[in-house]
């Protein structure tokens, strides 16, 4: 750990987040014969950077927010190439080479055009959402992703054979998403997914732009994001955000959620008074909760690391934070709130190990590393703002 957080310990001091911005220059090449590939396909993955290889294989990237990126390469009938890069005042340089592609076999599953119909109608509830900017997504290629449908272990997983491209008509964006893996599982509701993002302004009239630049600005304040940064740039306060920490632990009570789901499926149609009761034990709290009243400062979460563009938040397993500036208008079960307490957005930070990592665009880079609830939680797909998102920047 001493590696990676050199200066974990000792007071966070503020840093100046508006650092100008980088620039990535690369060349791509054929990994057996060092010949220079042109026409590839270079972007930074979840941002709105992209290009294209010159003929002699060189590539530029101006104007790049600072911060942490995955810059990836592809081309037809080559692997394709990532490395993770930071964007800082000082040029990135990439050598990248490119080896043949190999035929990866990966389950195929054959399904009844009823069953694969079902399986997408949940992938795109639970992927772009059921919301109002949901709607307005479309999925261009469909077919290009395979998905299996777990019946017994209640959770639908999948990947896409190839970029999916997807038209947001809320936002503005073309993104294409060349999607790892996703997990749906229905059983602890959960939601994950991983794969490259790239963001691709859409062309639209003056007053098309103008409510999508509307709508990007509302999703983006109380966001994630802008709560992460407004840790870097110490306007917490202004910015409406409050945080505290929530002390959880399981409830003795109630059974396990494999078992709950098992017997409800087993007496839902036979044992009315069975079911009955396990429904009671599925609506009942999973957790006793505690929330410590006092607010934590910036200094109390977050800390420098040895690498000056990258920072570690840390606390006691959850972090409850609230945004003063938005009212709730969802009523989430399994988020705790005192009766005294007004009804701000409220999201819960679960903290999967001692500490996570984020840079400057505000984004969490280590993996696996937390998990959001509450009003976070409902950002899907259709919500998804590029990591270089800044309010009021003409680019966006």
């Amino acid at each position: 750990m001493r590696s990676i957080l050199l200066l974990f310990v000792g007071l966070f001091l503020v840093v100046n987040c508006q650092a100008q911005s980088g620039t990535v220059t690369g060349k791509v090449t054929i990994k057996s014969s060092h010949a220079p590939l042109a026409k590839a396909s270079v972007f930074l993955s979840n941002a709105t950077f992209g290009t294209v290889t010159g003929d002699d294989g060189t590539f530029t990237l101006n104007g790049v927010r600072p911060g942490q990126y995955e810059l990836v390469v592809t081309t037809v009938g080559y692997e394709d190439y990532t490395q993770t890069i930071l964007v800082g005042p000082t040029p990135v340089k990439v050598e990248a080479e490119m080896v043949p592609k190999v035929t990866e076999l990966r389950e195929v599953v054959i399904t009844s055009g009823g069953s694969w119909k079902r399986n997408y109608e949940n992938f795109v509830r639970d992927f772009l959402g059921v919301s109002d900017d949901a709607k307005k997504c479309r999925i261009l290629n469909p077919t290009d992703l395979n998905l299996l449908n777990h019946k017994t272990k209640k959770y639908l997983e999948g990947y896409s054979y190839d970029f999916l491209n997807i038209d947001n008509y809320a936002l503005g964006y073309k993104v294409k998403i060349l999607l790892k893996d996703f997990k749906s599982d229905n059983l602890n509701h959960i939601i994950s997914w991983s794969g490259k993002v790239l963001f691709q302004e859409m062309t639209g009239s003056a007053e098309q732009k103008k409510k999508w630049a509307a709508r990007r600005e509302e999703l983006y304040y109380g966001s994630s994001m802008h709560f992460f940064r407004s840790l870097l740039n110490n306007t917490m306060d202004k910015d409406g955000f409050v945080i505290r920490v929530l002390q959880r632990k399981p409830n003795p009570y109630r059974a396990p959620e494999d078992v709950i789901a098992q017997k409800i499926d087993k007496f839902i149609n036979t044992n009315r008074d069975s079911a009955r009761y396990w429904i009671d034990q599925e609506n009942m709290n999973k957790f006793n909760e505690t929330l410590i009243r006092q607010p934590l400062n910036i200094e109390d979460v977050v800390r420098r690391t040895e690498n000056p563009d990258i920072f570690a938040i840390t606390f006691p397993k959850y972090l409850y934070v609230v945004y003063t500036k938005r009212r709730e208008t969802v009523y989430f079960k399994d988020i705790y709130r005192p009766l005294d307490m007004e009804n701000f957005e409220t999201s819960i930070i679960t903290l999967y190990h001692e500490y996570a990592l984020f840079d400057r665009n505000g984004v969490v880079i280590s993996p696996n590393s937390v998990l959001h609830e509450g009003a976070w939680s409902l950002a899907k797909v259709a919500e998804l703002l590029p990591v270089d998102y800044v309010p009021g920047d003409s680019k966006n």
